[in-house]
């Protein structure tokens, strides 16, 4: 992402497939969880500033950086807006800012309690869809052209152009138990082979530790979540020969 809120929701999302973002309502506010640092305590802070908490308290409680707990703050009160709008009322402007704030569609759609896809078409309707950026490798120092890809909604052009004739391969994202190195070697093995055969490839995975995220083993690699709606709008840009999931 290009800002703090877009990037937090994504790793939110990539972390665990069953979240969907910065959300107030998978965890009740309790103070002790507040104060131990865990995997859910964020969770728990959504619910927290959902429920009123100021940043200065939860400053008290947590010892996070008043910063971050801004940002926190902008998507939970974003989320509390979103659930007080009519299905029938969401505007171009409304939608645009969910998703430059990190906003999936599914989460958008649980919000305004609607389908995902009936936000995707609204997206479509009104010709909100994301940007490809390339990663900056090197933090600016010089320019630097890599084939490091992301989607954001926080762009006004795309970093280069899209002439098709690619084969796609979706990756299986994070390791978890049951589910590791030996996927990756399978979607690492499909890239080699179109390679041989001469076609060029895009990757689409988020795995910093996996060999399928190297640089040089396909043309161009997103660093992306693999959901349906990421997974369709780079099919919808990209426009690839074809899709293979691994």
């Amino acid at each position: 992402g290009r800002n703090f809120e877009e990037a937090f929701q994504k790793a939110l999302r990539m972390v665990d497939e069953n979240v969907n973002g910065f959300d107030p309502n998978i965890k009740k506010v309790n103070e002790n969880e507040l104060r131990e640092p865990t995997d859910k305590r964020m969770f728990v802070l959504a619910a927290a500033l959902k429920q009123g908490y100021s940043v200065d308290k939860l400053y008290e409680l947590t010892k996070i950086d008043k910063w971050f707990l801004e940002k926190f703050k902008n998507i939970v009160d974003y989320y509390k807006n979103l659930e007080l709008t009519d299905s029938t009322s969401v505007s171009p402007d409304i939608l645009m800012k969910a998703k430059k704030i990190g906003f999936s569609d599914k989460q958008i759609a649980a919000a305004i309690k609607i389908t995902e896809l009936a936000v995707r078409k609204l997206r479509q309707e009104f010709g909100i869809t994301p940007y490809v950026k390339q990663i900056d490798t090197v933090a600016a120092e010089w320019p630097a052209s890599t084939n490091y890809l992301y989607l954001t909604y926080n762009g006004t052009t795309h970093d280069l152009t899209f002439p098709g004739d690619f084969t796609m391969v979706l990756g299986s994202g994070v390791y978890r138990i049951g589910s590791s190195v030996e996927f990756d070697w399978c979607a690492v093995g499909c890239l080699r082979e179109l390679r041989n055969q001469g076609k060029k490839t895009i990757m689409v995975n988020y795995n910093p530790e996996t060999v399928s995220t190297d640089f040089d083993m396909s043309d161009r690699l997103y660093f992306e979540e693999i959901s349906f709606e990421v997974v369709m709008d780079i099919y919808n840009i990209e426009h690839p020969t074809g899709v293979i999931l691994s």
